[in-house]
């Protein structure tokens, strides 16, 4: 019995250490990762230089005065 509380109080530890996500950026509405998915886009890098993927909903708005670039 005492092995086994031994055994869960190891796991729960681990389970506390170990990063379950990636980091984030862009105000915290962004994620750190090697690539980002279809919609996303990256306006900056992560300190750990992987690229910031921002959702559409989070990605600033074009505004009138600014020039676009195809």
């Amino acid at each position: 019995m005492k092995l086994l509380s031994l055994i869960l109080a190891g796991l729960l530890l681990l389970s506390q250490l170990t990063p379950g996500g990636t980091l984030k950026c862009w105000n915290l509405h962004g994620k750190c990762r090697q690539k980002c998915f279809k919609k996303e886009k990256v306006y900056v890098y992560c300190t750990n230089n992987k690229l910031c993927c921002v959702k559409p909903r989070y990605q600033p708005k074009n505004l009138p005065w600014q020039i676009q670039v195809p």
